[in-house]
């Protein structure tokens, strides 16, 4: 397969009479706050944008734009949020799952194959492929991968309104250095991840840091 194509998954299934094709794909799994989410988008045969690659390869202000130019174009867009209340009761890895079966069912149409990034999803009716690193070898996923990503900023940005002292509109909850500092200036706020913990580093300083399929 020639995986620098990044419709080469999609057209597999396109010459098969497959015609609805949902990439699906996740955000905010390794911060320790706010919400997990998830997107699936559906395309129609063989469109693509210029310019949509894996979501953690483009500037803020670019994936602004192509969120803009994927719901123009896309067929569907679907849209899943977990919440960090119910990450911290079923574990990052099951909230994860959780959101990816909230896209699809928001999905307008229904979808006759989910191409997914990463290896643990499965579908009780529609088929799904698996695509390790698929948000940089699918087009449909890598979409997804831009939605999921442009909502999840932009409701931690609305938090860092709500939440003014721990910089959410900058590092979206990740744990960078301000963010620890934050935490032990003012204490854990209300969007925080309980489950996810500040760990010693090697250097004698502390960082947060979070096990993706802590329980």
């Amino acid at each position: 397969m020639n995986t620098t194509n990044p419709l080469a998954y999609e057209r597999i299934f396109w010459s098969h009479g497959i015609t609805h094709i949902a990439g699906v794909d996740e955000a905010g799994r390794g911060p320790l706050a706010g919400p997990v989410v998830a997107a699936a988008v559906i395309f129609p045969r063989e469109a693509t944008i210029p310019g949509v690659n894996d979501s953690k390869q483009l500037t803020e202000k670019r994936r602004e734009i192509l969120f803009d130019e994927i719901y123009r174009y896309a067929i569907a867009v679907g849209v899943g949020i977990v919440d960090h209340e119910v990450i911290d009761r079923i574990n990052i890895l099951q909230a994860s799952l959780l959101a990816m079966h909230k896209a699809v069912d928001a999905l307008s149409v229904q979808p006759e194959r989910l191409l997914v990034d990463g290896n643990f999803f499965s579908h009780e009716n529609i088929p799904v492929e698996n695509i390790i690193k698929g948000d940089t070898l699918s087009h449909s996923i890598a979409a997804a991968s831009i939605v999921a990503k442009v909502t999840r900023d932009r409701m931690m940005r609305d938090f860092d309104r709500e939440f003014p002292n721990y910089g959410f509109g900058k590092h979206k909850g990740y744990g960078t250095r301000a963010h620890v500092e934050a935490i032990r200036q003012y204490g854990l706020c209300a969007i925080h991840r309980r489950t996810f913990h500040i760990a010693s580093s090697s250097h004698g300083t502390k960082a947060l840091s979070a096990d993706t399929f802590r329980k």
